[in-house]
């Protein structure tokens, strides 16, 4: 069994945790995994807010239904997905890719032109819909490597979405939330899950070889 397959057996959504702070490195290495994860078009259209201030997880708690991991976790994470792509954002995206690759620049002009048109016929909630997906992507890869970490998580989409984003001005910054990862330590005395068998479909039911 390879170590990953192992992790994701040890891994659950926690349900408590215990206020135990996440160490530096863990951290970052799992703020890196994000950064480096797949996005449709290499955009990454999505911004992701580290917060470990305790009077802003306060205020966020009574947006999330009060979930405790909110305020009982090291650090809440939110994924703030782009309302826009506008042709300025595209064109920083291509700049860093000729200057990462060594490319001429212009090199890619058709490819970023196609974008530039296709991105302008999409309404607002069009793009958040297609950002919020691809920050879906990095969530779950968030979620692979917090528990490579032995970092305990827990996704959230039960929260207020309009009161997360006035809390933390997202619309101002052209933002929303699309979801929310609390990450710390699970707390062995009052988790109701932290000894519960996983319970996944089986392999014959969920995937289809053709």
């Amino acid at each position: 069994m390879s170590t990953t397959i192992k992790s994701l057996n040890w891994r659950y959504a926690a349900k408590r945790m215990n206020g135990q702070q996440v160490p530096a490195e863990k951290l970052e290495n799992i703020l890196e995994s994000i950064r480096l994860t797949a996005t449709s078009n290499g955009l990454q259209p999505f911004t992701v807010l580290v917060i470990e201030d305790k009077e802003t997880k306060e205020k966020l708690f009574k947006s999330a239904v009060k979930q405790p991991q909110v305020v009982e976790g090291s650090h809440l994470l939110v994924f703030a997905a782009w309302k826009k792509i506008t042709p300025e954002q595209i064109d920083t995206y291509f700049d860093l890719v000729y200057e990462e690759r060594g490319m001429e620049r212009g090199a890619l002009d058709q490819y970023a032109n196609f974008l530039k048109e296709h991105f302008a016929k999409q309404s607002e909630t069009e793009i958040f819909n297609w950002a919020s997906k691809q920050a879906y992507i990095a969530l779950g890869t968030a979620l692979v490597s917090a528990a490579e970490e032995k970092v305990d998580s827990t996704p959230m989409e039960g929260f207020n979405p309009a009161e997360v984003d006035e809390v933390l001005g997202l619309a101002a910054k052209g933002l929303g939330a699309s979801s929310l990862l609390a990450l710390g330590y699970r707390d062995d005395h009052t988790d109701h899950l932290v000894n519960a068998k996983k319970v996944r479909r089986p392999k014959d039911k969920l995937f289809v070889k053709i």
